[in-house]
């Protein structure tokens, strides 16, 4: 699958318009400006989530639609070259998931709208001013990943009974995960559950850090990041390895996790679309509240629990949305 499907500049006069006079109107062609936090292959279901829900509002990719795709491959970095592109290229709004990846792309593009599919904590990281009233260029959804830390930390003990000790694997090079870190410790310390964090800064540093937990944690807490995101299946294979149960905030990062709980991401890139919509008809970023994920999934690797010598209580089996046998 090609990472660009389409590329549209403005040019002449449209080119020079502020971005208020652009405003897009039925019929009239926009483009957009998605980026994929990780690769494009492990993010094509959101595309077409996306695109499914554009098409119920009337928007059509090679009609009055074009979609450039790009993926910042885990790199943050990455991220705020694709939306400095995306910014020569006057695209109308950009799409995408993730704090660090927004504040990125809200650095280099910071008079193009921003519909942020999904964030962990977008208050808290300084993405908008607050829920109701984000100001400035970005708006979105809250993924509520620091309100749901404990919900995930008591199901993965509903499978883990004798979880005593719970291992925080985070990316440290990266400050906006200080938040669900922070969360996901008050969270354990409230259920009598002691913490260590093994962090890691590169790919690279994922084997010695999941080594060292080997006899040391009784399950391993796997912090959203996008150096995480696009190193998952690794994480999960070194996990299983050392006999740690693994919890995830996303079905899309389970592989050969344990379990995983939190909001759908592919609800959340069908209601984007609404937001997108809005914008290119007229409507500024900052007067567009930022709304709360409501649909949430609980999946189950059963596979795993087996490999790992773990019972699956029926009754947690009974509200799984997925399980994965």
């Amino acid at each position: 699958m090609k990472r660009r499907e389409f590329m549209l500049a403005f040019g002449g006069a449209v080119a020079s318009m502020p971005l208020a006079a652009r405003a897009q109107q039925p019929g009239k062609s926009a483009t957009i400006g998605l980026l994929a936090s990780s690769t494009a292959a492990a993010e094509l279901s959101r595309r077409a989530a996306l695109v499914a829900g554009l098409a119920e509002l009337g928007w059509a990719e090679g009609s009055n639609l074009t979609i450039d795709y790009r993926a910042a491959e885990g790199i943050v970095e990455r991220a705020g070259e694709i939306a400095a592109e995306f910014a020569r290229l006057k695209v109308d709004v950009i799409v995408l998931a993730g704090d660090a990846q927004c504040l990125a792309a809200k650095r280099a593009a910071p008079d193009i709208p921003i519909v942020l599919a999904a964030a962990g904590d977008p208050v808290g990281n300084g993405l908008v001013a607050s829920l109701a009233r984000p100001g400035g260029s970005v708006t979105g959804f809250s993924a509520q990943s620091t309100d749901t830390a404990g919900k995930r930390i008591e199901l993965l003990r509903e499978i883990v009974p004798n979880l005593r000790r719970l291992a925080i694997l985070r990316n440290s090079s990266n400050p906006l995960v200080s938040l669900e870190s922070g969360a996901v410790q008050s969270a354990a310390r409230i259920l009598g559950i002691e913490t260590v964090s093994p962090e890691f800064r590169r790919a690279e540093d994922i084997p010695s850090a999941i080594e060292a937990l080997k006899g040391n944690a009784d399950g391993l807490y796997v912090c959203v990041d996008p150096l995480m995101i696009a190193n998952r299946a690794r994480i999960n294979t070194l996990a299983l390895a050392a006999r740690l149960p693994v919890v995830h905030s996303y079905r899309d990062n389970l592989g050969e996790g344990l379990i995983s709980h939190g909001p759908d991401l592919l609800d959340l890139y069908r209601r984007a679309a609404g937001l997108v919509d809005k914008i290119l008809r007229g409507a500024k970023p900052a007067d567009l509240p930022v709304e709360q994920a409501t649909k949430f999934e609980l999946v189950i690797n059963l596979k795993t629990a087996k490999a790992l010598g773990l019972t699956v209580p029926p009754t947690l089996l009974g509200r799984a949305d997925e399980v994965i046998e």
